[in-house]
């Protein structure tokens, strides 16, 4: 399988960022169109804004709607709660969402523990236990979604349902990330300007995503993992995924005990970015059930 590359990001020009400029009107990555005046700035809401304290870092959430608790969890490296809004904005009429900056990601610490799985889950645990003693269900894309199969593996009296958005079957050599600040600032510096703006440490950024980037091209999502999760699994992709290829996502579907397949043709890793209709459309009966 060829291999993957994700160049992403970047921090030249940090000290030129007008942070209340680059607040104002947050976007998610690649954004082609301005947002519409008066959207919710998930990410940077003060209002909805908590902290909570995991490890060594310090977890930034928000909270919306009112209901079961329903977590969210966006992508890795590039990701952030505001491209996650249609969700939010569809779930929070019927759940309490629960919407998490991961651990490096807006205004969460990136702290000095190595990154693992294990410590993603528990970083996502310290924020539901603070919400929340109910069981959650949990909708993650890409690294969120593999976060959430740790989740419900490490803690499944805690997790009634999951939606996993790209993410299957992963060994070593599957492929080859690569995270290179310089790089990916050219890509969409108005994002960064924004995100850099709400990290603690931004200039640690680069130094993350080299200990990111090894994490992720010698994990493993396989077989003990995917058998171990009871909970029903909503397994979802689009047909053009590059970061988590039909086969492997099949793969996982077939692992998992008790799990469902929707796959959005034509549609690429930011499926719910390309055709919401058809991904929300997917979600809903398996939420119902």
């Amino acid at each position: 399988m060829k291999a993957t590359r994700f160049l992403l990001f970047g921090l030249i020009l940090l000290g030129s960022v007008n942070h209340a400029d680059a607040q104002k009107q947050l976007r998610h990555f690649m954004q082609t169109a301005d947002s519409p005046a008066g959207e919710i700035q998930y990410g940077n809401n003060v209002k909805a804004g908590h902290y909570v304290q995991s490890g060594d870092a310090k977890i930034y959430y928000e909270e919306y709607g009112k209901g079961e608790p329903f977590v969210v969890l966006h992508g890795g490296a590039y990701g952030s709660i505001y491209e996650m809004y249609q969700f939010i904005d569809s779930l929070s009429e019927k759940y309490q969402v629960i919407a998490v900056s991961t651990r490096g990601h807006g205004r969460s610490e990136i702290g000095t523990a190595p990154v693992t799985y294990e410590q993603k889950a528990n970083d996502i645990m310290a924020v539901i236990n603070e919400v929340t003693k109910d069981s959650v269900t949990i909708l993650g894309f890409s690294d969120g979604a593999y976060t959430g199969y740790k989740i419900a593996a490490m803690y499944p009296a805690r997790v009634k349902k999951l939606v996993a958005i790209g993410a299957g079957e992963q060994i070593p050599g599957l492929r080859q990330v690569m995270l290179d600040t310089k790089v990916a600032f050219s890509l969409d510096s108005l994002y960064w300007k924004q995100q850099l703006s709400l990290m603690p440490q931004p200039e640690r950024l680069q130094e993350y995503w080299n200990n990111l980037a090894h994490f992720y091209n010698s994990m493993m999502a396989g077989k003990e993992l995917f058998n171990s999760i009871r909970c029903p699994v909503l397994v979802m992709a689009g047909e053009n995924d590059r970061n988590a290829a039909l086969a492997t996502v099949i793969a996982a579907y077939q692992m998992i005990p008790n799990s469902q397949l929707a796959i959005i043709p034509n549609a690429p890793h930011p499926v719910f970015l390309v055709n919401f209709p058809a991904v929300w459309e997917s979600i809903k009966p398996f939420l119902k059930q």
